[in-house]
């Protein structure tokens, strides 16, 4: 039995064309008009740089949790040779 989507292939979602883009692009310029569009483009910028910015800050959190830190008295045994019980 072959999938719904070789028979019906409007069911077959994919990358949207150029034609579906131009649709989109007329629709949002009817809803919102010329003016209004620059100014939702730069809060839509100004959001997606504090959300990359934030990513970006919990990516160094992570990895700063995950490398080990060396404590004081790791680096005092490493650096000072064992004393003997002569």
């Amino acid at each position: 039995m072959t999938g719904l989507a070789t028979f019906v292939p409007a069911l077959a979602i994919g990358m949207p064309g150029t034609t579906e883009i131009i649709i989109v692009l007329a629709v949002v310029l009817l809803l919102f008009g010329g003016k209004k569009l620059p100014e939702m483009a730069r809060g839509l910028a100004r959001g997606l740089r504090t959300f990359k910015d934030e990513i970006k800050g919990i990516k160094t959190d992570i990895d700063q949790a995950q490398t080990p830190e060396k404590s004081d008295s790791q680096t005092e045994s490493t650096t000072e040779p064992p004393k003997s019980e002569d």
